[in-house]
């Protein structure tokens, strides 16, 4: 990942905090050590570290991590670990493992979410907790006009001189999930612009079926958490789990 990909996944995550009060909860609760899973450049991570919690950052973008582990230097209660959701083992056992903003959608389907679910099984301790959230509804693209029916504000940053902007403009229907499209426009102090398009494909995953594929893996589901919709981000579901 280039230097720039890594300032564009902090503007487009970095800013997202409506979930950080059931993070910090979960992690109070079951005492740690947590595992952050796809925890990118650290926003739940770094939070949960500043409340004191011991946490294991893992994700499979090392220059996600690096600029996580910059930002971490200040707490020596946080570790990183590059691996592959759908293939790891770690020797820390866990109390809790989180895997928020509809992470377990990027995973590529029903196969390698079980991959995924049977490493986590391994890596819990009697009774811990898995949480995961998903987005099972995502409402904001009108089909028929072609359009998002609520369109959020840009998301902008500068970075050594380069203003970074990021977009959404469209969420549409594919292939049984969705594909989130942004426009994505740098601007040099110069005043040179580049544009470039992005998609993210998320797989289609309803709460009854990732809780059934969690229970497949020997987890109990044990409830669910609504976190509500803003003006900028689409309305989630945290499924947690116990081992």
């Amino acid at each position: 990942m280039t230097a720039a990909a890594v300032i564009w996944h902090e503007l487009e995550c970095g800013s997202y905090g409506e979930d950080l009060e059931l993070w910090r909860g979960l992690a109070r609760a079951s005492g740690g050590p947590v595992l952050d899973v796809g925890a990118g450049t650290g926003r739940v991570t770094l939070e949960l570290a500043r409340h004191g919690h011991t946490v294991t950052a893992m994700d499979l973008d090392g220059d996600l991590l690096a600029r996580l582990a910059a930002h971490a230097v200040d707490f020596p209660e946080v570790s990183t670990v590059t691996a592959d959701a759908r293939d790891f083992a770690l020797e820390t056992i866990f109390a809790l493992c989180i895997v928020p903003m509809q992470t377990i959608q990027l995973l590529g389907g029903s196969r390698q979410r079980r991959a995924f679910l049977a490493c986590v099984a391994g890596q819990l301790r009697t009774g811990g907790v898995l949480a995961i959230a998903i987005a099972d509804e995502l409402e904001l693209f009108d089909a028929e006009a072609d359009e998002l029916v609520v369109a959020p504000l840009p998301d902008v940053c500068e970075r050594d001189g380069i203003v970074y902007c990021s977009r959404p403009t469209a969420i549409r229907e594919r292939d049984g999930g969705f594909v989130l499209e942004r426009r994505r426009e740098t601007v040099t102090a110069g005043g040179e612009l580049t544009v470039e398009l992005d998609a993210v494909a998320l797989d289609g995953l309803s709460v009854e079926t990732l809780e059934r594929e969690g229970a497949d893996a020997g987890l109990e589901p044990s409830g669910r958490v609504v976190i509500p919709a803003t003006d900028d981000y689409v309305s989630s579901v945290v499924v947690t789990f116990r081992a």
